[in-house]
């Protein structure tokens, strides 16, 4: 047996992971994929959709196919890429720090973003889009960087990283608040890109995305059995064949980068990398880190989901994105929260 098996028994977690439920949610990915690109304020055909896409004879053409291709079919891969970003990170931070209800903006990385975004709104001349991806993600990457840096012994104590996380999200978020308040006429703008946005998804976007975003999910996915590891005392997965500080680095380096990556490309949108990991531990009752494969799936489909309410609910208008899953998230948050603090007592 494995280390990381001999861990998932000890801790009292089967090592059999049941993939019908994975195909299950890849296929939930796909039903849902498909109803994105086909509502909206035209509605596409199904079948159309299908021989469009695989080039068959009678497929879309005209203002059809450019709404398809060029507007919802990349919207609806970088919604999925996102969701996946998130949900998966989310589930690895939960198992680094031994906290259920840990999410990917732990250590500074959407107080990091947004001032980035900050900075490109209010400095930019001309197009501000094509400079929100890169300051956003720089400035969620040096956020966490400098939350290593300052709690000094990579996760000898994981607790003072996560303090120093909070440290350096409430420092980007004051100079943030005072450049708004600098540049009042960027107000609308800035909020718009915290709520969440998809709306400025093009194939660009889409394409460098994706690169950083599944190598992050890949590398993830590859140590994964180990991070079960994790949820063992460090003496007890050293005892295993398992450096927990070194895995730690490597996990959180990784889940820092789709994170990053996520909200770069579509602001900041909350409560995604905690709804699905306990949604998912819920349905397949194991709190292990051998089904991030599925929790990504379903991180995808969820955002998905959420995207086609945002754009749909209130047509011709659209809400934003992290609205719709703040509105779910929030009473899941509470209920998670509530049943931990009944299984503490």
């Amino acid at each position: 047996m494995s280390s990381s098996e001999q861990a998932s028994t000890s801790s009292g977690i089967s090592p059999i992971w049941n993939w019908r439920i994975t195909a299950l949610c890849g296929a939930l990915l796909l039903v849902v994929g498909l109803a994105a690109i086909s509502f909206g304020p035209i509605n596409l055909s199904f079948i159309h959709i299908i021989k469009t896409l695989a080039r068959l004879p009678g497929g879309l053409s005209g203002q059809d196919k450019t709404v398809l291709i060029d507007l919802r079919l990349p919207r609806a891969i970088l919604a999925a890429l996102v969701g996946a970003a998130l949900a998966t990170s989310g589930a690895v931070y939960q198992s680094v720090f031994r906290n259920p209800l840990a999410d990917p903006y732990l250590l500074g990385a959407a107080s990091g973003a947004g001032l980035g975004a900050t900075i490109a709104i209010t400095n930019a001349h001309g197009n501000v889009y094509s400079l929100l991806p890169i300051f956003s993600f720089i400035g969620g990457t040096l956020a966490v960087l400098t939350s290593f840096f300052i709690s000094g012994r990579f996760f000898a104590e994981p607790q003072s990283l996560l303090l120093s996380g909070i440290a350096v999200g409430s420092f980007a978020t004051a100079v943030q608040t005072y450049l708004q308040q600098r540049h009042s006429a960027s107000l609308r703008p800035v909020y718009s890109w915290i709520l969440g946005e998809l709306t400025v998804a093009n194939w660009q976007i889409v394409t460098w995305s994706s690169v950083y975003i599944l190598m992050a999910i890949g590398i993830l996915i590859a140590v994964s059995k180990q991070l079960d590891g994790l949820m063992l005392s460090d003496e007890e997965a050293f005892s295993l064949g398992i450096n927990p500080n070194r895995l730690r680095i490597i996990a959180v380096s990784a889940a820092t980068l789709a994170t990053a990556t996520a909200v770069s490309a579509s602001g900041l949108i909350g409560f995604v990398g905690i709804v699905v990991p306990h949604l998912v531990r819920g349905i397949t009752h194991r709190v292990t880190n051998r089904n991030l494969l599925t929790i990504s799936l379903a991180g995808a489909a969820f955002l998905v989901l959420a995207d086609l309410g945002a754009r749909t609910l209130l047509s011709p208008a659209e809400l934003p994105i992290g609205v719709i899953t703040a509105f779910v998230g929030a009473p899941f948050f509470l209920v998670v929260l509530r049943k931990r603090r009944t299984f503490s007592r």
